[in-house]
């Protein structure tokens, strides 16, 4: 039985009332095993901070303590619609133990090295279907080949489209080796939360 998506429903974008201009993508959410207590896309807030930093960008109150209809909101009254690369693993079996472990880890390496089959979202199709965006950006870095595979025919169909396309510092722990060097290399001007950080990083990218 196929691990899929835990918001499978919205990966699609079929669910908004809204033409969204920004899409913002991210990796996989797996719906188990049960220990994945997100309610929404970047939901677990205590090893994520995406919802503390995306209101902030926006000169906005976090949102870290909120829950999915405060998430939902914001993105209707900023135009912003959230997805990820990959729909479903279809090799994972909810009776291994083994397959429970590695995706309640929740790191995007489990997912690339122990399982093979994949069910991706069609990003290009969704930016097809959706003209209005006109910002695309990923929440994770894309050095490994698996990642690159996925990224690359979205880099290549918004640069053909006149869309501004980049990468993001992910919102979470895995920043601190960034976050840790800039420190060290400005040591008058040290930012000591990683949200702060990672906040700054985005403002830099982001299309305003």
């Amino acid at each position: 039985m196929a691990c899929l998506h835990k918001f499978h429903k919205d990966l699609y974008l079929e669910r908004l009332d809204f033409e969204p201009d920004t899409l913002i993508i991210g990796s996989f959410n797996p719906a188990w095993p049960p220990s994945n207590t997100a309610e929404w896309f970047y939901g677990r807030t205590k090893e994520n901070c995406f919802w503390d930093v995306l209101p902030r960008l926006y000169g906005l109150p976090s949102l870290i303590d909120a829950g999915p209809a405060d998430w939902k909101a914001f993105c209707h009254d900023h135009k912003l619609a959230l997805t990820d690369l990959i729909a479903s693993i279809d090799d994972a079996d909810p009776d291994n133990a083994k397959h429970n472990k590695m995706l309640g880890g929740f790191t995007d390496e489990a997912i690339m090295h122990n399982f093979d089959d994949f069910d991706y979202v069609n990003i290009v199709q969704l930016l097809q279907r959706h003209p209005s965006i006109r910002n695309v950006y990923l929440t994770r870095g894309i050095t490994e080949a698996f990642w690159r595979h996925l990224w690359n025919p979205v880099v290549h169909y918004c640069n053909a489209n006149g869309l501004q396309v980049r990468t993001l510092l992910p919102p979470s722990a895995l920043s601190e080796y960034q976050h840790s060097a800039y420190n060290k290399e400005n040591p008058g001007n040290n930012i000591t939360r990683l949200e702060d950080y990672i906040l700054l990083r985005w403002q830099r990218d982001w299309h305003f």
